[in-house]
This record gives C-alpha cells, sequence and structure tokens, in this order.
C-alpha cells in the first residue's frame, strides 16, 4: 500500500480531474495521509503565475515525497515547463481522460480496495466535456486539452447518481467549453443533460461551473430558470467589454450580445472572469469594461493580469505596462466588492438554504457566502434568515 496526497492548481476542472486521480488510487487499496510517499500535484498553465506557482509546488512535493506525479494542463504545455526538478518527478504528459490509469499503473495496484473511502460529501464535481475547439488568440487551453469532447449522456447520469447515493448533496456540471456538451447519438445538447441530471432522485442542487455566453440560449435559459433544482447562479466570462479587444482576442461576441444574453436570466446571481491589459486594451476600452460589468449586475469577478502564453497568436504581444494592469485589476476588485455587498445586503431579512461545506461557512442558492453557526453540520443543507452582512459573507441570524 502507498501513501497518497493530491493538490490541485486552478479551475474546477483541474480539481475533478484530481479527484479522479485521488479516487483511482483509493480504489486501487491506497490511503491518503499527511506523510504520503507519492504526491500528485494537478497543474494550470492559464497564466505564468500559475505556472510558476505550479512548478513550485511540484518542487516542494519533490522535497517531501519519494515520487511526485506531475499531471494536468502544466504538464502538457509545448515548452517544458517542468524542466531540471528532481529526479524523483513524473510528468505525465497525457489527456485528462487517461491520467488516473498512468499514475495508478505507475504508483502499481494492491489487493484490498475501498471504492468510497473517505469522500468528500459536501458537493461533487462531475466533469461531462473537455477540450475546447474555440482558440481564444490568448488562450493556451485548447493545445494543452485538445479538441472539444463530451462524455456520454448515460456515464454522465450514471456518476450522478452515484456521487447522490455517496451522499453529496449538491452536483456542479463542469467542462472546459461546457456549452459544446453534445451526445449527438443519444440525442442530448447541454439544456437536455441538465434537465436529466436535475431529475435524478435524492439530487437538492445543481449547478453549471462555467459557460461561454455564446451558449447561453434561450432553451437554456429556460431550463435553468423552470428547473427548481438549478441553483440560481452563472458564471459566464466576459474577458472585456470593448468590441475591439474582444475581436483581437478573437472571442465571438460583442458587449451587447454578451448583455442581451444575459439579461433573461433576471434574478440569477451572475459572475464572470476579465482579463486587464490585454495587449491594445487602453484606459478608454478598460472603462468600458467596467460599464459592461455594472450593466449585466455582476457581483463576483476575478480578475486575470494579461499573461502571454506560449504557442498562442499573442504570444509575442505584452503592451500593457505591470503596474497599469494592476491598477486596473485593483479598481475591477474593488467594483466586484461593492457589488457583491450591495446584492448581500438585498437579501437582509430573507431565507436562503446553505450548503454548510465547512465549518461555520456555506452557499446559499444563488452561491453568494453564508457565516452560519459553527455548529451546523458540514455537508447538510440548513435553512437560516440573513440578519447582517460582512466583508467575508452574509451573517445567519
Amino acid at each position: 500500500m502507498a501513501g497518497f496526497s493530491v493538490k490541485f492548481l486552478g479551475c474546477k476542472v483541474s480539481q475533478t480531474d484530481a479527484q479522479a486521480v485521488r479516487e483511482r488510487l483509493l480504489a486501487d487499496g491506497h490511503s491518503e495521509r499527511l506523510d504520503a510517499e507519492v504526491a500528485v500535484v494537478n497543474t494550470c498553465c492559464v497564466t505564468r503565475e500559475a505556472v510558476r506557482k505550479s512548478r513550485r509546488a511540484a518542487a516542494r512535493a519533490a522535497r517531501t515525497h519519494a515520487r511526485v506525479y506531475v499531471t494536468g494542463c502544466g504538464a502538457n504545455l509545448a515548452e517544458d515547463a517542468f524542466a531540471d526538478l528532481a529526479d524523483n518527478v513524473v510528468v505525465v504528459a497525457r489527456r485528462s481522460e487517461e491520467t488516473p490509469a498512468f499514475v495508478a499503473g505507475d504508483v502499481g495496484p494492491i489487493g484490498c480496495v475501498t471504492a468510497d473511502a473517505r469522500l468528500d460529501r459536501v458537493r461533487a464535481f462531475v466533469k461531462v466535456q473537455d477540450g475546447c475547439s474555440f482558440s481564444c488568440n490568448f488562450c493556451v487551453v485548447p493545445l494543452v486539452r485538445g479538441a472539444s469532447r463530451s462524455r456520454s449522456a448515460a456515464a454522465v447520469l450514471a456518476e450522478v447518481r452515484r456521487r447522490v447515493a455517496q451522499g453529496h448533496k449538491e452536483v456542479v456540471l463542469t467542462g472546459i467549453n461546457l456549452g459544446c456538451y453534445r451526445d449527438r447519438e443519444a440525442g442530448y445538447r447541454l439544456p437536455r443533460l441538465v434537465s436529466a441530471v436535475a431529475e435524478t432522485p435524492g439530487l437538492a442542487r445543481l449547478r453549471l461551473s462555467s459557460i461561454e455566453v455564446n451558449h447561453v440560449d434561450a432553451e437554456l435559459v429556460r431550463v435553468l430558470r423552470e428547473t427548481a433544482t438549478v441553483s440560481r447562479h452563472l458564471h459566464v466570462p466576459l474577458q472585456s467589454g470593448d468590441d475591439a479587444v474582444l475581436g483581437a482576442m478573437a472571442r465571438r461576441y460583442g458587449a451587447t450580445t454578451f448583455l442581451r444574453r444575459l439579461e433573461p436570466l433576471g434574478d440569477f446571481n451572475l459572475t464572470t472572469d476579465v482579463i486587464v491589459g490585454f495587449p491594445g486594451e487602453d484606459e478608454a476600452a478598460f472603462r468600458r469594461t467596467l460599464r459592461v460589468v455594472e450593466a449585466a449586475g455582476v457581483t463576483k469577478i476575478h480578475v486575470f493580469p494579461y499573461s502571454p502564453r506560449p504557442g498562442t497568436p499573442t504570444a509575442e504581444r505584452d503592451t500593457v505596462p505591470a503596474e497599469v494592469k494592476k491598477e486596473r485589476g485593483g479598481r475591477l476588485r474593488e467594483a466586484s466588492r461593492v457589488a457583491c455587498l450591495a446584492r448581500w445586503r438585498s437579501k437582509l431579512g430573507a431565507e436562503d438554504v446553505v450548503l454548510v461545506d465547512r465549518p461555520g461557512r456555506g452557499y446559499g442558492d444563488d452561491y453568494s457566502p453564508w457565516l452560519v453557526s459553527e455548529s451546523a453540520p458540514v455537508g447538510e443543507l440548513v435553512r437560516v434568515r440573513a440578519g447582517g452582512v460582512t466583508e467575508e459573507g452574509i451573517l445567519a441570524a
């Protein structure tokens, strides 16, 4: 039996991929523990900073573990991002679907298996799609993840049933480009899949991790609004609110389309991603981004300073000074802080159902953060009333 640890960096898909490796090692009879011989570091490469953090995590793990497996997007970069690390580091440059079996095979199976040992039974991330065929000019993900591909609807529904049976109250459907989900043989697109998943007996809450605005069409909006199990939250990347910058990014929409597509969602809590300092972004373009996030009613903004990525069309371009990126990022984060507080204050006196995901904390139906009693059981849904607001979230009365 090998002891192992798993760490991930980056997005929810990275977390899901790391969980797949973890569960495969548990199923093979290995144990997750602090004094592990084996470490798995599932990496990110969306920015230079993400690669730097991933490399640092791998190097740190190599000093305390006998073997380290570097997996995920960073491991698949065209450039050798993990060169010259210790000899006990194995870089697994494979598709996410192949990685769990490779790592498990290299570690080696043992006779005693424990398929569901030590599962996190709060929320389950179920990956339904991987890869991307959009090829935005700044994005390295298609190079490291490959073209868009989807799991069969039958496999997704079977996994959701299994997760609910394990005790998960919430399921999050994840993918690199979730709206591209297709099971052509069975006749499924994302709206039908959402409807089918929502009918799973025992499932309390269903969320989507992130979706491009191109795929927020009338059919999906109808399903999201009419399905009681679906959380009233949607994460839709904007990247920029300036049409010229969006064109230079090779995004497939303009600011007007972004706002028009989101308007029918009404009371949904909308969150987004924004890149600051993309080549050619001047102050006027940045102000347009501020106006668009305000007009859309966005609350939480994940801010990324532009970082040239190897192999992309803009790899050799980085025209906005670092200090300007930092200043613009600060303004966006402040706008996000103000918008979040405003939404949270609008809930004062109202009730919500919170999924407690750690002691004293959890998330409401629309993914607003709540501060609840320390005695509230982790993994359970609790009904609460909003009695106040802090910078960290809504206070349960």
